[in-house]
């Protein structure tokens, strides 16, 4: 599943690319992994609206993290 999440998140390596590739169609739970990970991965990228963090939000974040 990491390299699966890699893969869609594009970071894995070329390496972990290849092997999946090679190996996807003999492992039935990985291609149906694979198809069900990037389906949840394009219904989000096309359903949420991405909309910037409010100022008084973030500084809030910001000074709980600096604590």
């Amino acid at each position: 599943m990491k390299v699966i999440q890699a893969i869609l998140d594009d970071e894995a390596t070329e390496a972990e690319k290849d092997h999946f590739r090679e190996n996807m169609d003999k492992c039935i739970p990985c291609i149906e992994a694979y198809r069900l990970e990037k389906c949840i991965k394009d219904s989000l990228s096309s359903k949420v609206q991405k909309k910037p963090c409010p100022q008084n939000i973030l500084n809030t974040i910001i000074s709980k993290i600096n604590g």
